[in-house]
């Protein structure tokens, strides 16, 4: 099948550093191509693949420091317009740019949505474009607009021998991701303290978040149960994730999946997560982790992680996250798109 992926432009793909879009599509776009596929990649200059690569900008957004990032992904959609009859399907992962246009052709497409769909501006927007195929990442995801034309839910995967699972018990609690308020590494630095077990933060901090780390968790840091990395390269995540004792996800927002959940687990590392969003479609409580709604919960979870097998957490990793998994029910997608007699598109009216 002659398959285009299309990426933001914000990180490479694959990231160099923070990115979780970039990297499932990345992941998605690798294993595409190893089971046979012809695969267009549309993203940065810098991204690096075994598809064929059309570059629409000539790096990553965010480490060129570029102010506007909506031109460059207006060019993308040009350009992914102008090569659309070399496709079968093309799959964006841009949010919602592109539907404007797509809704006035004929060519088969659909849109995985990455990010959260609870903002008060998104029930009119995607109200009118509630027509067009779109793929979830969760069940979760889908509750603020179960009107849209879903076709789907896709959970990510990550390639099977991307981690080493390691079964010896961990040393530390592990964060891992952005700082930010929604994500509550308050939470995490608060229960290092309560159980008296080190907390090592692994993350970065957008300008957007500076205020938040500046006035909440960098007097925090002082605390001798926590040490503070800053944000590392994906080959540094193996040493992380696979030596700590479990990864925390205190998180007080909708997660529309959660990656490092999958990550932790490939690793052989238990999760304590918070019951939000896609948590409860990730863990299952007591298996691959424990799901908590208060911090006497997570004391508790805590003291039962000698209880889950690490062997286990890597089981449901190899069950439900792969590559190869991922990509294969994204096949089915697009082979239903295909075989479609009637478009998905909106006529005019």
């Amino acid at each position: 099948m002659r398959i285009a992926q299309v990426a933001p432009l914000f990180e490479a793909v694959p990231p160099k550093l923070y990115g979780g879009t970039e990297r499932v599509v990345s992941w998605l776009t690798e294993e595409l191509v190893r089971q046979g596929h012809e695969v267009t990649l549309f993203a940065s200059g810098d991204s690096k693949t075994s598809a064929r690569l059309i570059p629409c900008a000539p790096q990553a957004l965010r480490l060129a420091g570029v102010k506007d990032t909506l031109a460059p992904h207006v060019f993308m959609v040009e350009r992914v317009l102008r090569m659309a009859s070399e496709f079968d399907v093309i799959h964006f992962h841009i949010d919602y740019l592109h539907l404007p246009l797509m809704r006035r052709t004929k060519i088969s497409y659909l849109t995985t949505l990455h990010g959260r769909l609870d903002l008060p501006e998104m029930f009119p927007f995607y109200k009118e474009f509630r027509e067009a195929p779109f793929v979830s990442i969760s069940n979760a995801q889908r509750r603020p607009l179960p009107f849209l034309n879903w076709i789907g839910t896709v959970y990510h995967g990550l390639p099977a021998d991307l981690y080493r699972p390691v079964y010896e018990p961990g040393k530390y609690l592990a964060f891992l991701g952005r700082i930010s308020p929604e994500k509550r590494p308050d939470r995490a630095i608060e229960l290092a303290e309560r159980v008296g077990i080190k907390l090592l933060i692994a993350a970065k901090v957008d300008k957007a978040d500076e205020e938040y780390f500046k006035e909440v968790i960098k007097p925090r840091l002082k605390s001798p149960w926590v040490e503070f990395i800053g944000e590392i390269t994906e080959k540094e995540k193996q040493e992380f994730l696979g030596e700590a004792l479990a990864l925390l996800m205190l998180i007080d927002w909708p997660e529309p999946f959660g990656l490092v959940m999958i990550e932790a687990n490939a690793c052989g590392t238990p999760v304590i997560a918070w019951r939000c969003g896609s948590v409860p479609e990730i863990i299952e409580d007591g298996r691959n982790g424990f799901i908590v709604e208060s911090m006497e919960e997570a004391e508790r979870a805590v003291e039962g992680l000698s209880g889950l097998s690490r062997r286990e957490c890597r089981r449901v990793f190899e069950e439900h996250f792969t590559a190869e998994r991922m990509a294969r029910e994204y096949l089915a997608l697009y082979e239903s798109l295909r075989m479609r007699e009637v478009p998905l598109w909106r006529k005019a009216a």
